[in-house]
């Protein structure tokens, strides 16, 4: 696979950018990466998307950092893995560390509380987006919603551990496609 390694700093100024603007954290990022990557910079498909924040969502680590890393590989190899990934960790390393210096004053100020309420429900939003955008382009069927709700019941309610949820997950999507698959050959 051959990549355009101009495309380098470009791929480490937009993570750079989309990982100092973003709050709320991996979840509130995927709708930014998704319009950067696949709408204005053309990297990736809608497909790749879904694909990498599959695999960014059931591997360890940070779901935005895994992100960035995949399109980054995706884009330009190991060395936009690095750039990406740099790129998107930088600001919240260097934000993180002014703030801590100055913590206890900044916790205390009113307006700042108010403003974080504020930044909460614009995430939230932006988690409802995310969660739209990528159930319209999942498959539908009884088999994916039986997954989504017993998915859901396990981590919400019943605080399953989310790689148990995940194996699951692929065992039953696995028997589903060979039961289907029995069936068609039928």
């Amino acid at each position: 696979m051959k990549h355009d390694y101009k495309k380098l700093w470009p791929l480490f100024l937009t993570f750079f950018k989309i990982g100092g603007f973003t709050f709320g954290g991996g979840y509130a990022m995927i709708p930014l990466i998704q319009k950067e990557t696949v709408e204005n910079k053309k990297w990736i498909t809608d497909d790749d998307i879904l694909e990498i924040i599959a695999i960014a969502e059931s591997t360890p680590g940070p779901v935005a950092i895994n992100s960035a890393t995949f399109v980054g590989y995706k884009t330009c190899g190991f060395l936009g893995a690095v750039c990406a990934t740099l790129g998107v960790v930088l600001p919240s390393f260097v934000i993180i560390l002014a703030i801590s210096y100055v913590l206890e004053a900044f916790q205390e100020i009113k307006a700042v509380q108010y403003a974080f309420n504020g930044i909460r429900a614009g995430v939230l939003a932006l988690l409802v987006k995310a969660l739209w955008t990528m159930y319209k382009k999942s498959p539908k069927g009884w088999a994916a919603y039986i997954v989504m709700a017993v998915a859901f019941v396990l981590t919400a309610i019943l605080k399953v551990n989310v790689l148990f949820v995940i194996v699951f997950c692929a065992v039953f999507g696995l028997i589903t496609a060979s039961l289907v698959k029995k069936e068609a050959e039928k």
